[in-house]
């Protein structure tokens, strides 16, 4: 049984920093694609970034040149690095796997606040 556990959120001012985990537990061997998504309040869940079993990585307009994602292969671990925060970044943030493009699996997500 694979889990994911996201860590890392938390209350920031505008402009700064926070670095979010999401570890596995359980066998992930295979091929994994790694996501980030977010939801804030009233909105759908959107995709933020991904990095591919390879290690290439696409960005949400959004966060482009802010945010970066990046991956752990011999944790099973996958970090979102966010910079530059602003207060639309705010929201619940939930990690994704995909393993073997057949297998899903969502972290319980954590919550990012942007405020003064």
């Amino acid at each position: 049984q694979v889990q994911l556990v996201e860590s890392g959120g938390g209350l920031v001012q505008p402009g700064g920093s926070l670095r979010l985990s999401c570890a596995a537990s359980g066998s992930i061997d295979g091929i994994n694609v790694w996501s980030w998504y977010r939801q804030a309040p009233g909105n759908q869940r959107e995709w933020v970034a991904r990095v591919s079993a390879s290690g290439n990585t696409n960005y949400a307009p959004s966060v482009m040149g802010r945010f970066t994602i990046s991956r752990d292969n011999a944790k099973n671990t996958v970090y979102l690095q966010m910079s530059g925060l602003k207060p639309e970044d705010t929201a619940v943030y939930y990690c994704n796997l995909v393993r073997n493009g057949v297998h899903l699996y969502w972290g319980q997500g954590t919550q990012v606040t942007v405020s003064s």
